[in-house]
């Protein structure tokens, strides 16, 4: 498939977006004035500016111009039920309003009850609980260093760890390497003590364990990519990835920020059969509340202990282990437990229709779309999918570069093109599609098809 240049298409989108968020253009102007780039996260930011959201209310959000619009990203993923779902905001709002929710600074007896929650459903020894995504990868890489007496950090091209050190590199290809630091102002350290191994590929695990296993720490991987394209581990790589580490003293640290409680009411890794040293929970386990986890075994947890001279000074921060976060976390994991054999075969069976769908109707006008999130021989179903336009007819999408890399899949017409195409029919999407949450029905997945249907046309008549 030849390589097209949108930006006829893109300026012409880009001007009707402007006309039709009034509101929200005004609002990206005033805030141009004080926050840097208008906004506080990246992912949340778009060209020629995001729409501000007003209200939200399960499958929809409704923005400052008045739309009501159907939501994929859901939260960054982590509303499973939906946004604001009454299973979570009712318990929130009576607690408020009983004098009970907004910060203490003690500890309550919700700590150990969500604690014990997450070790029962992944078999983790200890727990310690955090705010954010970033400490959590953070924590647990410096846990691995601390108890293997090793520097190298090993993870794959593509996988996304968040903004910490250990975690800034290798993120999107650049010239077809993940040989790069993402950002500046990193200690000098990290570009050698980090290293970049190919997801998916066991034997190039092998052959780098085989020479350096008994130089690495930890070795961080995401059971399935967020960022890095929605693409499952194959069992193989990840049950390889276990038996190396295990043999080479190295710590196995399993990025379960997106898919922890995602598949089913527990760990990722669970499904494969693999049990890592240590794995990293968040989103989903917040309920909505800025909440995640570390979790592991005794032996390494320990290492951040008084009785271990806090060895590994993972103390905790001003809203570690908030109130009202501990309080939706322990109803959000009773309900997924309680509903389990409710929730998680219809959320693989919205997203399986969605993916079938999506490549179906851009077939229909000529166009190579390839959804990811497909689930394989451990993961029964998935309620994650990506679209990808590959410049040519492609096999399984198994690699981050086959979804980033502009030489093989075009990414301006996924993350502009569509992206704005969708969004002037009321439809958000993240990296092409995004996450499916109960909320989500049957008719929302056809309102999705239609939106691809028109700009599909769009897209053949540039």
């Amino acid at each position: 498939m030849k390589q097209r240049n949108h930006a006829t298409l893109i300026a012409q989108l880009q001007e009707e977006y402007i006309r039709r968020f009034p509101r929200s253009a005004g609002i990206e102007r005033r805030a141009q004035k004080t926050l840097i780039d208008g906004s506080n996260h990246l992912a949340r930011y778009y060209t020629p500016f995001p729409f501000r959201c007003t209200a939200a209310q399960g499958a929809y959000v409704r923005d400052a111009d008045g739309h009501e619009i159907l939501d994929f990203w859901q939260g960054h993923y982590a509303n499973i039920l939906g946004h604001n779902p009454p299973e979570i905001a009712k318990p929130l709002a009576e607690a408020l309003q009983g004098r009970w929710g907004l910060q203490t600074g003690f500890p309550d007896e919700l700590e150990a009850e969500v604690a014990a929650l997450i070790a029962a459903r992944t078999g983790a020894e200890r727990v310690r609980l955090t705010t954010s995504g970033t400490l959590a990868t953070m924590y647990a890489i410096m846990l691995s260093r601390s108890y293997t007496g090793k520097k190298i950090v090993l993870k794959v091209g593509g996988g996304w760890h968040g903004g910490q050190p250990w975690a800034l590199k290798g993120i999107h290809p650049h010239d077809g390497s993940y040989e790069h630091l993402e950002s500046e102002g990193l200690p000098s350290q990290i570009e050698g003590e980090v290293w970049v191994t190919r997801f998916n590929d066991p034997q190039a695990l092998t052959d780098l364990f085989r020479q350096f296993g008994d130089r690495l720490a930890c070795f961080i991987v995401e059971p399935m990519l967020g960022s890095g394209g929605y693409i499952a581990a194959q069992p193989e790589y990840l049950r390889t990835a276990r038996e190396l580490t295990a043999k080479y003293g190295t710590a196995l640290i399993l990025d379960e920020i997106i898919t922890g409680f995602r598949f089913h009411a527990g760990n990722l890794g669970a499904l494969y059969g693999v049990q890592p040293d240590l794995m990293t929970l968040g989103k989903i386990v917040g309920g909505g509340m800025p909440l995640a986890a570390v979790a592991g075994r005794m032996d390494i947890m320990r290492l951040c202990s008084r009785a271990n001279g806090r060895r590994v000074r993972f103390d905790g921060g001003t809203y570690s282990a908030h109130p009202a976060a501990l309080l939706a976390s322990k109803t959000m994991l009773n309900h997924l437990v309680a509903h389990e054999k409710e929730i998680y075969p219809r959320l693989a069976e919205l997203g399986e229709k969605a993916r079938q769908g999506i490549e179906r109707v851009f077939a229909a006008h000529g166009i190579i779309a390839r959804c990811t999130g497909h689930g394989n021989a451990a993961i029964p179903g998935s309620s994650l999918a990506g679209v990808q336009f590959p410049h040519d007819t492609c096999g399984e999408i198994k690699y981050p570069d086959q979804v980033w890399d502009p030489a093989l899949c075009d990414v301006a017409l996924r993350e502009q093109v569509l992206k704005l195409g969708l969004l002037l029919r009321d439809v958000n999407v993240a990296l092409g599609l995004g996450a499916m949450s109960t909320a989500h029905t049957e008719a929302d997945i056809e309102r999705l098809l239609a939106a691809c249907d028109g700009i599909a046309e769009r897209i053949v008549k540039d």
